[in-house]
């Protein structure tokens, strides 16, 4: 069982694989310079199937995380701070924006965007120092808020997002996108460069209250201001701009689905957007788990419970080790008793560890350490590292948000 929960994983993430995605999708060249602008966990190896099959002339920024390079032959790839932007992702933000503004209707901007992009593609806005956005985004992530209420705020901090970037080319716009996010809206992935952004200022105020943040006095000035709004749905500017998702959540779920099936269980997605506090979301599928178990309802054992989506930890104080995937098992195996089960971040990096996720067995409550403790501590990585039960993988280059499946077999 424990394969069978890593190879529907496996398959979960090869079906969002850059190299297997990205050649299909290329147009043909134009007249011009095609220049690639590629930001997120997936840029690198989007940009090198780019490299790989484009024919015309090429040139090019891929800004992805510290340590999910890979080689390239026309394109420059730089690696960024992710979560929290850093100086090395604004210095290639404003060189990709610098060069986006050189191109004409000849030319082509082509896009790779990814999750990650809102903190790799950072270029705050000329009042907001780097150290402010960098604050600001430690707040949010701290903070509970949803990728979307993130990112309205992060839009309205910035020269690149919430389409500003398809807004500076002269040249048409495609933007080739891997979701990372509920509902695959490409406003909210990678916080839009090349998207039409229907947020205001007013809205991202009303996010930082609702959240109990406190911004840096820059933050709040600009938000005040609130001039130079983001371009909004309707504007010319994205007439010549194309937005295409080539990899959601869902297409990685039905390819677990199949992993599953083959092996003579019933898969059930439950859906790509599941959202909320990891340990919360973790206590709604134990009551599904026990009905299952109990009355043979909805589905009848032996079913692959499987969900996407991305939860979130609301840290309070220092915190422990762990992220949401390995929360959300915790916290089911403290509710249910044990039972076979995965959760992982299809990027391989849950939360801001070395893990991609954790497997939670049936007796993984009797083998591990006090895990109502470490729940309360947010500790879930020392849980699971104390059992050898962490999924490690290595950066996958690709990133369609969590991936969680739980088998319950009686």
């Amino acid at each position: 069982m424990r394969e069978l929960l890593l190879e529907s994983f496996r398959a979960a993430v090869a079906a969002a694989d850059p190299q297997k995605i990205v050649a299909a999708q290329l147009p043909r060249p134009p007249r011009g310079r095609t220049f690639v602008a590629a930001a997120g966990k997936a840029a690198a190896a989007m940009a090198a199937a780019v490299d790989e099959h484009w024919r015309g002339e090429l040139s090019g920024i891929a800004i992805t995380r510290y340590g999910h390079g890979v080689p390239t032959q026309r394109i420059r790839v730089v690696e960024a701070g992710h979560p929290v932007p850093d100086e090395a992702g604004e210095r290639a933000a404003a060189e990709i924006l610098a060069a986006v503004r050189t191109l004409d209707e000849d030319d082509l901007l082509l896009a790779l965007l990814s999750g990650g992009g809102s903190s790799l593609l950072s270029l705050p806005a000329p009042d907001i120092p780097i150290a402010d956005l960098k604050r600001v985004t430690s707040q949010l992530l701290k903070s509970g808020a949803a990728i979307q209420e993130m990112n309205t705020v992060r839009k309205h901090l910035s020269a690149i997002h919430g389409g500003r970037l398809a807004a500076a080319s002269g040249a048409p716009v495609l933007a080739l996108i891997i979701s990372d996010v509920t509902g695959d809206d490409p406003t909210h992935i990678a916080s839009g460069p090349c998207a039409p952004d229907p947020t205001t200022y007013a809205d991202a105020r009303e996010i930082l209250r609702r959240y109990r943040i406190d911004p840096p006095a820059s933050v709040k000035a600009r938000l005040e201001k609130a001039a130079d709004e983001t371009p909004k749905p309707g504007d010319p500017t994205f007439a010549k701009v194309e937005n295409r998702v080539i990899a959601t959540a869902h297409r990685s779920l039905e390819a677990a689905a199949q992993v599953f099936a083959h092996a003579g269980i019933h898969p059930v997605i439950i859906g790509d957007t599941v959202t909320g506090e990891a340990a919360e979301v973790a206590k709604v599928m134990a009551a599904l788990v026990r009905e299952i178990r109990v009355h043979g309802q909805p589905w009848a054992p032996p079913v692959a419970l499987i969900s996407g989506g991305e939860c979130t930890v609301t840290i309070t104080g220092e915190g422990g080790r762990g992220g949401r995937c390995a929360e959300f098992l915790l916290s089911l195996g403290i509710e249910t008793g044990g039972l076979w089960a995965i959760a992982c971040d299809t990027d391989g990096i849950d939360g801001s560890e070395d893990n991609a996720g954790a497997i939670l067995t049936p007796d993984s409550m009797k083998r591990g350490p006090d895990a109502k403790t470490l729940l309360a501590k947010h500790d879930s990585y020392g849980f699971f590292h104390a059992l050898g039960d962490l999924v490690v993988t290595g950066p996958t280059r690709t990133n369609v948000n969590d991936y969680r499946a739980i088998v319950v077999v009686r």
